[in-house]
């Protein structure tokens, strides 16, 4: 029988492969840190939370499949792919304006966290290929509660990543300033544009 620590390790060790690696919500996380820092980090872990935490607790009870909608991920990809363009685009006109940004302190980040997880087709990939089988050994050693015990070992590393990575982008603020940071600013629009494109190019594959 598999131990509670042994179990919590397993999770923690795999889930790197899905909470470090690279993408959309890294790239806002560093746009938002630029001003906000750490906390705005913690607003996109809340967001990513609000759409991962109810996904874990169906892919738990069996209710989604990826079988049963052949077409799910070229939906998603190309919804995931017009939420980049439209994210980037606000960016860019911000600088062209030389404007602050247009989302809030409070909201902006939040928001963003959940339109870039939900609309992620690497994220839901994750899930449903590594991210269940980890879910699949909780039920198994801890019935349905395994569910939320797997989900703590995973989750508090999205936000101690997310706030680690925005309280970095925060501390280069203070470098990132008018020209250099205007084109700071291009830079992450054109590495969402890019995976925009990624995900469009999946889609029509």
């Amino acid at each position: 029988m598999t131990s509670l620590i042994e179990f919590a390790a397993t999770v923690i060790t795999i889930s790197v492969s899905g909470v470090m690696s690279p993408g959309p919500l890294f790239a806002a996380n560093v746009a938002y840190g630029v001003k906000g820092g750490w906390k705005t980090g913690l607003r996109l872990a809340y967001g990513h939370t609000i759409v991962e935490f109810p996904l874990v607790i169906l892919l738990g009870l069996g209710a989604i499949s990826l079988s049963a909608l052949p077409q799910f991920r070229e939906y998603v990809s190309i919804l995931g792919a017009l939420s980049l363009f439209g994210f980037a685009g606000l960016q860019i006109r911000n600088v062209l304006k030389k404007s602050a940004s247009q989302y809030t302190p409070n909201h902006g980040p939040f928001l963003i966290g959940m339109l870039l997880t939900a609309l992620n087709p690497f994220f839901l990939v994750w899930w449903f290929t590594i991210g269940f089988k980890l879910i699949s050994d909780a039920l198994l050693l801890y019935s349905l509660i395994g569910i939320v015990v797997m989900f703590a070992f995973h989750i508090w590393m999205d936000y101690a990543w997310l706030g680690i990575v925005g309280y970095f982008a925060g501390r280069g603020k203070k470098i990132l300033v008018s020209q250099n940071y205007n084109i700071f600013m291009l830079a992450i629009s054109c590495i969402l544009i890019y995976f925009g494109i990624s995900f469009l190019i999946q889609a029509l594959r």
